[in-house]
């Protein structure tokens, strides 16, 4: 187990209750399975599950590592040695890139979760008055923790491939109206192909204060037509390239952060 949950379990076992070795060597087994299964699927790593098993059945060694009479460093030495271990062992090693990426994915799948259970142990075991907590309770079930695990690293998952949808869409863009030049946050629009007079159309929530000839550029969406006031401008969109475009103006970019929609025929796919 990583370096978060082996110091949780301790936590969580408490002095004076009788520790049964197997069991706590099968609850840090299924921990680190959840771990590393949870690592693959957010890197979408192709690996089997039986490599996903023999690291996990390496990194439930760490457990034992309670019992020894050993220093802080020397304990922290050991859990990152085990930790490695277990990475290499679950997707080998490629290039140092590689590994890094699936070590330090791993480490933050960790301290997500063990310190998400932290935080439900001390809620549920602790009370406080003022700023002094004291055990009032016992600990959370271990067993408990193990259910609700699961949950706790699906949530991760759907968050991280909600954020990388989203965030694939974003770029860094550079807005030249004239000798006016804006830095923005634009969002490729992958619904809007609209061009017009051969050059595409996006839209921003810029004020429409530009003293340049203006168009009235028709469109026609899903739930009718219309046109919409455009100036001729350049973009420059970050790892797409250069283009001249017709800037609309419209108040309706409900994207957090986003100024400018782009054209959906800037991606090249269209």
């Amino acid at each position: 187990m990583t370096l978060n949950l082996v110091s949780f379990f301790y936590t969580v076992i408490g002095d004076g209750m009788t520790v049964y070795v197997d069991g706590v060597l099968f609850l840090n087994l299924a921990f680190d399975f959840l771990l590393l299964l949870t690592t693959a699927v957010v890197l979408k790593r192709n690996v089997k599950i039986f490599n996903i098993l023999l690291g996990a059945f390496i990194g439930s060694f760490s457990t034992l590592v309670l019992f020894l009479n050993i220093t802080s460093l020397q304990l922290f030495i050991i859990k990152v040695y085990l930790s490695i271990l277990m990475v290499l062992f679950t997707f080998y090693y490629k290039d140092f890139k590689y590994f890094i990426v699936n070590l330090g994915t791993f480490y933050l799948v960790s301290i997500l979760l063990g310190g998400f259970l932290y935080f439900l142990n001390i809620e549920f075991s602790y009370k406080h008055n003022g700023l002094a907590f004291y055990h009032d309770t016992p600990s959370v079930n271990l067993i408990f923790l193990l259910i609700i695990s699961p949950i706790i690293l699906y949530i991760y998952i759907r968050q991280c491939k909600y954020l990388e949808r989203k965030i694939k869409n974003y770029y860094k863009v550079t807005l030249i109206v004239g000798k006016q030049k804006f830095l923005l946050n634009g969002y490729l629009d992958t619904g809007n192909t609209l061009s017009y007079k051969g050059n595409m159309v996006i839209l921003t929530n810029l004020p429409n204060t530009f003293r340049r000839k203006k168009v009235l550029v028709p469109y026609v969406v899903i739930n009718g037509s219309g046109v919409i006031e455009c100036v001729k401008a350049k973009v420059i969109v970050d790892k797409l390239g250069e283009y001249d475009v017709w800037l609309g103006f419209s108040e309706n970019i409900n994207i957090s952060g986003i100024n400018v929609l782009l054209n959906g025929k800037m991606e090249g796919k269209i």
